[in-house]
């Protein structure tokens, strides 16, 4: 659905942190999508070894890292590998790190449209900085990448009025260069709630990564997308400490947990449980009149955050037909 959404394989780089599988990654690259994004090492190497053609790595690159990041770029050599900078002192490392390795480091401009996490604002510093890495021996400048996450809003409309904001500062960035001469400007844009409005801006790869699972908060937030819940969390009441009161062993470590209490999981079958407390190993939940459970009864909950919940585990248990039939191991999750 995500292909038919966009229009064009080519403007769609899934972010694989969702699922770091390689059974999934499979099954995109079976659909014809060559292009990933990804946030750790770990993630890059997984796609290294399922030959993913083209990849970036949409993570500053310092110290340590960057020396496991030119062992990947020689270690998979037909893969284009792509880094992202937003400061010139990151550009300079990049370009004495590659020149020391005889490499040449693809690059992209991170840019801060309001995320407020990494990236340099959009605007002439932003452009005297693609400059500078364009005459920085060891890199090639390709264009921007722009992250949104903060673009929330479920009303569709205000959506698109933010998003249309965002990218008007990067057209004129882009505008500015081809006039100065430079040429193939890319722009790798969105996640999963924002990257349906820039499926109709033509020069934009897409970057969601949320669709190959789907979650609950998404699920609520984003009414116009038709993703379906893939990724279902079992557990089991362990205890009654009380009247109107269970607990099952879905805690911290089995559940992302940055959410408030009350958006953290929701029960498919009981959707009115009310979490009480949470703690490591311990989700404890009111339990309103029309319930009954005992102990040892089964759960299923859908994650309101799916990426940082399937990071939490060794295997994805592979259900087809109410039948178990595989296990897929989540590769990337180590660091």
């Amino acid at each position: 659905m995500a292909i038919t959404m966009i229009g064009d394989r080519s403007r769609l780089r899934p972010h694989v942190k969702t699922h770091k599988t390689k059974e999934i990654l499979q099954l995109q690259l079976d659909a014809g999508i060559t292009k990933f994004k990804c946030a750790t090492i770990a993630e890059a190497e997984m796609l290294g070894e399922c030959g993913a053609p083209d990849v970036l790595l949409a993570y500053p690159v310092y110290g340590p890292k960057l020396v496991r990041f030119l062992n990947l770029m020689a270690r998979f050599r037909q893969i284009k590998f792509s880094v992202i900078v937003d400061n010139e002192r990151a550009a300079r490392d990049l370009s004495e790190a590659a020149s020391a390795a005889g490499e040449t480091i693809n690059t992209y401009i991170d840019l801060n449209v309001g995320m407020g996490r990494t990236g340099i604002r959009p605007g002439e510093d932003a452009l005297v900085l693609y400059r500078l890495c364009a005459r920085l021996e060891g890199l090639t400048i390709s264009g921007f990448h722009a992250y949104d996450g903060h673009v929330r809003e479920i009303d569709l409309n205000k959506r698109m009025a933010i998003c249309d904001r965002n990218f008007e500062p990067i057209a004129d960035m882009v505008r500015t260069l081809k006039s100065e001469g430079f040429e193939s400007l890319r722009i790798i844009m969105g996640g999963s709630p924002s990257f349906p409005i820039y499926a109709n801006y033509p020069e934009v790869e897409c970057s969601p990564g949320t669709f190959v699972l789907w979650d609950k908060g998404y699920d609520d937030t984003l009414p116009e997308q038709a993703f379906l819940p893939s990724a279902v969390l079992l557990c089991r009441v362990v205890s009654q400490p009380g009247p109107n009161r269970i607990c099952v062993d879905l805690g911290h470590k089995a559940v992302a947990s940055e959410n408030l209490l009350a958006r953290r999981v929701y029960f498919l079958h009981a959707p009115d449980l009310k979490p009480v407390s949470h703690s490591e190993e311990h989700l404890v939940l009111e339990v309103p009149a029309g319930y009954s459970f005992c102990v040892g009864d089964v759960l299923y909950g859908l994650p309101f955050h799916i990426c940082p919940t399937v990071a939490l585990y060794d295997w994805l248990t592979v259900v087809q037909n109410d039948r178990t039939f595989e296990k897929w191991s989540v590769v990337a999750r180590r660091r």
